[in-house]
């Protein structure tokens, strides 16, 4: 990620960041990992089909618009800082290579281990499976998508935005000091325009659909960048009225419900796979922007803890967040012929219970073995190169 006004700097030297961590935001990534397990294990064995309960289940799918928000608010925060005089925003190459740390060895190391050990995938992996998957191309290659990986789409959305993001970041490097109030009207602006990409008859090859691409997402994302810019103006501006009402949890998160039941209906889509209209992804999209910043805007805003957030069991689920994204699918493939239990068939909590217990101990091996070991890989390389200048400069 690029400062605002200086893409191409070349410092490897770690932002300053206008907040520190914000533990109930790990929080809320461990429940969003966990939502998008509930909906894919509702889906297989067929519990998004009851009366009622099936769309709310079959909806849960929204986490991934919570996964979107965090990554635009924490990956934003930086250059939103920086245009205030609040910090710095990492370089380009260090924000490539702390990104790619972060996702790249653990994404691998699953796609390896389904496309050679699942049979059901490996038994249909050709060489376009293989290179599309471990490339995140999957929502660009046709019928490249393949058991245990099927999830793997939203991540390839998020790499694209981590890709576009310094762009977006240069886009905006002039809306600086006095300027920058004009960042959120700018952002909106952006979201809301591309609430109208489906309605785009982008042309594709067959089972390739545009409505997987990352314009169709950017709401998502907006919200998060939004919501980074706020806390900002909150630093430098002061308490008021905007802040008292973003801070309170009991409004926010009855607006983020209130979203969600929207998005249960058929205004966010219809029931299963049936492809929706465009209305209805622009209503879909709109209905998940306003979850994941309802959702996260107590958090990172308001003053009050938030316990069971921050809780050493939230944090610990937060920290395997993006194990159980990558391998609960791969789990859950297996837990039907181990346990005997037919896909489609029923046995929803049964089968929800088994995934959850058996994908937790892999995803914290995960991050124990490949996660953790490459972000500090990473860092130690940073270090030794920003050690190495001196010395180089002083030969």
């Amino acid at each position: 990620m690029t400062l605002t006004t200086s893409v191409s700097a070349a410092t490897t030297a770690p932002p300053v960041r206008s907040r520190g961590f914000v533990p109930a935001l790990e929080g809320m990534r461990g429940l969003a990992a966990l939502g998008v397990l509930l909906t894919h294990v509702a889906f297989q064995t067929g519990a998004s089909s009851m009366p009622v309960l099936g769309r709310v289940w079959e909806r849960f799918d929204m986490a991934v618009a919570v996964f979107f928000a965090l990554s635009g608010f924490l990956l934003w925060r930086p250059h939103a800082a920086a245009a205030r005089g609040l910090g710095t925003a990492p370089a380009t190459g260090y924000y490539f290579r702390h990104r790619a740390a972060r996702i790249l060895p653990a994404y691998w190391a699953v796609v390896i281990a389904v496309l050679l050990l699942l049979p059901s995938a490996a038994d249909s992996a050709g060489w376009r499976v293989w290179f599309s998957n471990l490339a995140l191309l999957q929502v660009f290659i046709p019928l490249t998508l393949t058991d245990g990986l099927t999830q793997m789409w939203s991540l390839s959305v998020e790499v694209a935005f981590y890709l576009v993001l310094p762009l977006l970041a240069l886009c905006l490097a002039r809306l600086r000091g006095d300027a920058a109030r004009r960042r959120v009207p700018v952002l909106i602006g952006a979201a809301l325009l591309c609430l109208g990409w489906n309605f785009i008859p982008v042309p594709t090859p067959d089972a390739i659909h545009a409505d997987n691409w990352l314009p169709a997402y950017l709401p998502w994302f907006a919200g998060g960048m939004v919501l980074a810019e706020l806390v900002d103006i909150r630093l430098t501006a002061g308490p008021a009225r905007w802040v008292r009402v973003l801070g309170n949890q009991a409004l926010m998160w009855a607006i983020a419900l209130v979203a969600f039941l929207f998005s249960t209906t058929d205004l966010g889509g219809p029931a299963g796979l049936t492809r929706a209209e465009p209305w209805q992804y622009a209503v879909k999209m709109a209905l998940g922007m306003i979850i994941g910043f309802a959702l996260l805007a107590p958090l990172v805003v308001g003053e009050r803890r938030h316990r069971w957030l921050e809780s050493r069991v939230a944090a610990t689920v937060g920290r395997w967040s993006y194990g159980i994204f990558l391998w609960h699918l791969a789990v859950l493939s297996i837990v039907f012929p181990v346990f005997g239990i037919l896909p489609f068939s029923g046995d929803f909590a049964w089968v929800l219970l088994l995934t959850v217990a058996l994908t937790l101990p892999v995803a914290a091996a995960s991050y124990a073995l490949i996660e953790e070991p490459a972000r500090r890989f990473a860092r130690r390389r940073d270090r030794a190169k920003a050690q190495a200048r001196p010395d180089e400069r002083a030969a």
